[in-house]
Order: C-alpha cells, then sequence, then structure tokens
C-alpha cells in the first residue's frame, strides 16, 4: 500500500475522491454513535447490581464499629470505607478521608478551600495580585484544566512523555516561580495517553526545590485498578506519599480517587488522602461544609468489594468486558492507518481512553467530519488547556461505552474522516474554501 504521502498529486485526488464517496455513503446511513465521553457500559453497572441489596433491613444499617449509618455523625468516612479506600490511595487507613461521591467534587473543593483559606502556613492562593500558575501535564484531563479556568489560574503546558511529565522542564519552572502552586497528576493510566509515571519521575516530582514553600501536587488516582490485563502486563506506580516522605516534603500531596469506573458512575463513594497537616486544613473547614457523607453507601461499597482481593476480582470483570473494545481500536487503527504515515497512537494497559496523535493540523476538521457523520469523539483541542492544542492533532478515543459492534461501525467512520483530512492537507485545501457539501474546492 503506497503512503499517502508518497503519492502524486494526481494519485491523492483519486484516492480522496474515493474517500469522499466512501463518507456519503456513511452519512447516508443516519448513525448516531457516541465516543465523546469515557463513561462505563451498562454491562459493567450489572457487575455491581447485587451490591443495592447487600442492606435491606434495620440490622444492615450498622457498621463494623456500632454506628447507626442511617444518622449524622462520623465525618471523616466509616472504618471499613477507608480501608476500602486505603487500598485505591496506596495507604494507610488513618491517613483518608472518605468524600461524597466524586472525586472531582473532592479536587474542586480542595483548590477552592486552599484559594480562599491557604494551606499550612501559607496566605490565600486567591490573594496573589497576579494570579497563581499550575502545571498542566499535556495532553491532559480536561475536566482539571476547566477547574484551574474556573479560579482564573494560568496554567503552563507540560508535555507528557513516555514516563510521565517532562521533569526537566518542571524542575525548571518551580524552582524559578513562587507562583507556581501546584500541578495535575493523573499517574497511572493517564487521561487520554495511558502513561504511567515511571518511579523516576514520582521520585523527581518528590524532591524537587519548588519557590513555592506551599507547592502541592493533586495526585488523580483515576485508573489505579482499571488494568485491562492480568498480572503480567499491568503498569506499577511508585507511592506519591511515600516518595515525598523519603524525599522531606511530607505535604506536597494530595491523591484523590473514586469508584465511579469501579460501581456506579455517580454513585460511588470518594476519596481523599494526604499528610496529616493537610487533613487537618481540611476537617477545619468541612467541620462547617458538611456534617458526614452518605454512611449508607460507605457501608454498601465496602461490603460488596470488601478488600484489595476483591476489588482486584471486580476489576478484572471490567477488564473482561473493556479488553475486547480496546483491542479493536488498536487492531483497526494498526490496519486502516497504513497510509497514514504522520499518524501515531498509544498503545495502553489500562484506563479509559486510547490518544490518537493525527497529522499536525488535522485534528479540528477529523472531529468535524465524524461528527457530520453521526460519529461525536471529544472535541479537538479538549486534552489541553483552554482547549488550545498547538499542533491541532490530538484526538481522545474513547471506546468504553458504544457496544462493540457500535464501536467498530464508528472506528470505520473515523478512519475515513482522518484519511480525509490527510489528503486535504497534503493537497493543500484549506477551510476558507469549503463547499456547500462540507467538502473543499
Amino acid at each position: 500500500m503506497t503512503a499517502f504521502a508518497n503519492m502524486t498529486r494526481s494519485e491523492l485526488k483519486t484516492q480522496l475522491d474515493a474517500l469522499r464517496a466512501e463518507y456519503f455513503g456513511y452519512k447516508a446511513m443516519g448513525l448516531k454513535l457516541n465516543m465523546a465521553r469515557g463513561k462505563p457500559e451498562a454491562a459493567q453497572f450489572d457487575l455491581s447490581t447485587p451490591m443495592l441489596t447487600n442492606i435491606s433491613t434495620a440490622a444492615d444499617c450498622f457498621s463494623e464499629d456500632g454506628t447507626d449509618c442511617r444518622n449524622y455523625g462520623i465525618l471523616d468516612g466509616l472504618p471499613e470505607a477507608k480501608r476500602l479506600m486505603a487500598v485505591m490511595l496506596d495507604t494507610d487507613p488513618e491517613n483518608v478521608f472518605v468524600y461524597g461521591n466524586s472525586s472531582l467534587l473532592a479536587m474542586y473543593d480542595t483548590l477552592s478551600r486552599i484559594m480562599r483559606f491557604g494551606v499550612g502556613d501559607g496566605k490565600p492562593w486567591s490573594s496573589y495580585k497576579h494570579g497563581i500558575k499550575w502545571i498542566c501535564p499535556v495532553p491532559g484531563y480536561d475536566r482539571h484544566f476547566a477547574i484551574c479556568e474556573e479560579f482564573g489560574i494560568d496554567m503552563i503546558n507540560v508535555p507528557l512523555l513516555e514516563d510521565g511529565p517532562d521533569m526537566d522542564m518542571i524542575e525548571a519552572l518551580v524552582a524559578s516561580d513562587a507562583t507556581i502552586k501546584g500541578m495535575w497528576c493523573v499517574p497511572k493510566y493517564s487521561n487520554p495517553s495511558g502513561v504511567t509515571y515511571s518511579d523516576e519521575v514520582v521520585r523527581r516530582l518528590a524532591a524537587m526545590s519548588t519557590a513555592a514553600d506551599d507547592f502541592r501536587i493533586f495526585w488523580d488516582n483515576a485508573y489505579s485498578v482499571h488494568h485491562l490485563y492480568g498480572p503480567e502486563r499491568q503498569d506499577k506506580l511508585l507511592d506519591i506519599e511515600q516518595a515525598c516522605n523519603e524525599a522531606g516534603h511530607p505535604n506536597r500531596y494530595y491523591k484523590f480517587a473514586s469508584t465511579s469506573k469501579v460501581t456506579f458512575s455517580g454513585a460511588g463513594i470518594a476519596a481523599i488522602a494526604t499528610s496529616p497537616r493537610n487533613l487537618a486544613d481540611e476537617l477545619a473547614h468541612l467541620t462547617l461544609q458538611t456534617i458526614g457523607f452518605d454512611k449508607i453507601n460507605q457501608l454498601r461499597h465496602a461490603r460488596f468489594l470488601k478488600d484489595a482481593e476483591g476489588i482486584a476480582a471486580h476489576m478484572a470483570k471490567h477488564a473482561d468486558i473493556l479488553r475486547p473494545k480496546f483491542e479493536l481500536v488498536l487492531q483497526r487503527l494498526e490496519t486502516g492507518m497504513e497510509d497514514v504515515t504522520e499518524a501515531s497512537w498509544s498503545k495502553p494497559n489500562g484506563g479509559y481512553f486510547i490518544s490518537f496523535n493525527a497529522p499536525k493540523h488535522t485534528a479540528s476538521r477529523i472531529v468535524a467530519l465524524a461528527k457530520e457523520a453521526g460519529v461525536v469523539m471529544t472535541g479537538a483541542g479538549a486534552t489541553f488547556p483552554y482547549g488550545k492544542d498547538p499542533r491541532d492533532s490530538n484526538i481522545r478515543i474513547a471506546p468504553t461505552m458504544p457496544p462493540i459492534d457500535e464501536l467498530d461501525k464508528a472506528l470505520d467512520v473515523f478512519i475515513c474522516c482522518v484519511k480525509i483530512a490527510y489528503a486535504e492537507k497534503l493537497l493543500g485545501e484549506h477551510l476558507d474554501h469549503k463547499e456547500e457539501t462540507g467538502f473543499f474546492a
């Protein structure tokens, strides 16, 4: 097969005409397919449905320490819930605060409190006259970036490499600027690339010198137990808490996790793990914010998942559902992109996404074409702060929610759109020449 980049102009035009005919065939099907968000599919929720019956009488509502979970109190979480979430947070139960149903809410609230009240002996971050800054590994999670944008925090792009964020760049930045107060990390099976940070990267994050005494790492353990394969292909992650303690920076981290992609999205439990000093700051304000979170749900989860072995067994069932979808995407890209030599993609061992790097300056076009043909993708640029991908290249593929037959059809459309956009680029066709057909003159 001749690569597009090696075709003559005449050959490329012929290829583009054929691709456009294929594309109009897809449009005529009236497809309504969605790969926009990393949502679980219904079969994954079915795995946890038995959990709903483990509290059915008044006698079932008491925790192991005798707490009546129907009443107020126990702000930081039931003992059995703290033990459960400690597994996902790589820590001891006493360092865990069991939150509500969402780790995103926990991250938002934590940053909001620090903006208003500061952390430790530091002043409120909102009091800095010229604002503060935040390190954002890219490509990354759009909702992290949206939180920073909400609070007016300037975001600094740092490339995410094969072993984690570019540490040379980060170390230089944080050492020289006291207004750089923190960074986002999805350290295991990162969203969207699937990268897991190396031990060296974790240790450098923990040990680096920062101009800001109150610099904090927001460590989003969103995919800590979300493997696609058995133990032989599971990524390992060094714990940031251990690394920070060894480096003499015990207050540098906040770890976040939830069961949203373990049990029920929006009806799971979330938790924070951090140092005793940071936890005291959290509790000082949370005591005023709530009398306690949903202990019935905490109890239900603890009884259902039980412990590390229970979580692993449960997540292996998730993997059996998701693995064929990821393998389908990778197989289709491998065969479908042979003639698009400028494209590349991640091959993760876990998580919820595949990161696709389209030929430069084509991602927006690809996503728009796919949408017009009835396939909704994550917006081009969403994996960068402010929605601005400087290369207009990265596209997040979310294969988890569609049934596999729909996913296969969506990939037909996606691959066709990538090829159309690439051929148009090579032929020098531009958006300002678009015709009513949606294509270029």
